[in-house]
């Protein structure tokens, strides 16, 4: 057998402080509460610093450092705005090495996936949003949309850094100024992202970053200076902010949860058909909300699907995730890995077989093998409730009616696959998924000039392309 020797990325590249403040109005700031955590590396259980948590008065503080930095910034040609955000984009790609290690060691996702993927999108989306700062006039929301004002921004902790730059480059693109609360399990690189901000000389107050818990982002989401909440997360918590600000002047755009379907048909091409699946699932440890964790297969290959599949789970290398060759990491926390394993176990229990390769597990840290689930029924939890982690639910179907049914029979809609050589058949199956990206032949392909969003439970509102502009421009 072929055998990887190990290739570390050197961590060395990074400088973490010992203790971070927040970054409001253009400076590092203590909190005005004692209120601090410690962020730990998800693969070693190592303490990596030590983070304030913002209260409601820091909070305050920075939201009114947002709104006093919002009438200069708005006012701004946009072709000024451009040229922050040509210039973040700039020194986000001198600098992505660094933060793709640190991404790596703040959220256990193998640096192949940080350096690779992460970066790249973050660095494409400031410069797609650089190029449409000044010709809003002409994106088809009205000859002169003018931004909301101070938006409120809450993101994940899957993606930190892509799902800042999916938030924060447009709203900046529009006018708007930003306060945004990362995770508080990976704050590492927002906080990186806020001396690259100092480093562009963008103006004090236009970006500020609380760190903090659900508390902080409360305080955010409901504080009455901010104009716009933009949240990516868990459903329980979207319908929780969803409530809080209905009837309120507040614009909202929510990023949930997902139980997608990937949709395999007989005549798909089987060995690409299973690098998407794999893609589709174990990629980032399956911390992904739009991830394929529903397998359909078509009766007629499943046998042949699942042994070609079981093949290629048994090449997967878990480990060390600033390991270049390691195609698992960590799970990003004890409290995710804790509700991972309460779902797998809930799989079995139910009456649903499952399988592992064989996979040896490092000593320390949080790490869960890449598993999959045969003899499913729909009505199993793990075939409804996102799991967020490496498991993958399959289940057959016979005609492409009952595959579109099987795969809309879920409270979700965020995304889909289908695999089939046939276009027609392909189209007919998009028009009928109940779900705001239906991926064709491939699987978890991001794009900044391509709209991202859900229905139903999944949420509302659109993420990337023209789409992403309307959400942070008063139309």
């Amino acid at each position: 057998m072929f055998e990887y020797a190990p290739a570390p990325e050197s961590r060395d590249i990074v400088d973490i402080r010992p203790s971070y403040g927040l970054f409001i109005n253009g400076e590092w700031v203590e909190p005005q509460g004692e209120d601090r955590h410690k962020t730990v590396n998800p693969a070693t259980e190592e303490v990596l610093a030590e983070v304030a948590w913002a209260g409601e008065a820091d909070v305050d503080r920075a939201v009114q450092a947002a709104a006093k930095a919002f009438p200069v910034w708005s006012a701004m040609p946009g072709a000024e705005r451009a040229k922050y955000l040509f210039r973040i984009a700039r020194l986000i790609q001198e600098r992505s090495r660094e933060l793709a290690v640190l991404e790596t060691l703040d959220n256990g996702k193998p640096i192949r996936e940080s350096r690779d993927v992460d970066l790249p999108l973050v660095a494409a989306h400031f410069f797609y949003y650089a190029g449409w700062a000044d010709k809003l006039s002409y994106a088809g929301f009205g000859p002169d949309p003018r931004p909301l004002g101070v938006a409120g921004q809450v993101i994940p902790w899957n993606f930190p850094l892509l799902m800042l730059a999916w938030k924060i480059a447009p709203a900046l693109a529009c006018g708007n100024t930003v306060v945004l609360k990362p995770a508080e399990t990976t704050p590492l690189t927002a906080l990186a992202f806020a001396d690259i901000c100092r480093q562009a000389d963008l103006p004090p107050g236009v970006v500020n970053i609380v760190t903090g818990a659900g508390e902080t982002g409360a305080a955010l989401v409901n504080h009455p200076g901010v104009d716009k909440v933009a949240f990516t997360g868990s459903t329980e918590v979207g319908r929780l902010i969803a409530r809080g600000l209905a009837g309120t002047r507040k614009k909202l755009t929510l990023e949930l949860g997902g139980k997608a379907a990937n949709i395999v048909f007989e005549d798909a091409p089987l060995d690409q058909a299973v690098e998407g699946i794999v893609n589709g699932i174990f990629f980032n440890q399956g911390h992904v909300c739009c991830a394929g964790s529903r397998l359909l297969v078509q009766e007629s290959v499943a046998a042949d699907l699942l042994e070609a599949l079981k093949r290629r789970l048994g090449t997967l290398r878990l480990g060390d995730p600033l390991d270049k060759n390691t195609d698992i990491g960590a799970i990003n926390s004890a409290e995710q890995l804790a509700k991972i394993r309460e779902l797998s176990e809930a799989g079995e229990a139910e009456g649903a077989e499952r399988w592992s390769p064989a996979c040896p597990i490092p000593d320390r840290g949080y790490w869960f093998p890449p598993t999959l689930f045969t003899g499913v029924a729909q009505s199993h939890r793990i075939a409804r409730e996102e799991i967020f982690g490496p498991v993958l639910s399959v289940l057959t179907f016979r005609t492409p009616a009952e595959a579109v049914e099987k795969a809309n029979n879920t409270p979700y809609g965020l995304s889909a696959g289908v695999w089939t050589e046939k276009g027609s058949l392909m189209l007919w199956m998009a028009s009928r998924l109940r779900a705001g990206v239906v991926w064709s032949n491939t699987f978890n392909r991001f794009d900044p000039t391509s709209p991202f969003g859900g229905y139903k439970e999944s949420g509302y509102g659109r993420e990337g392309g023209r789409h992403g502009l309307e959400g942070y421009l008063a139309v």
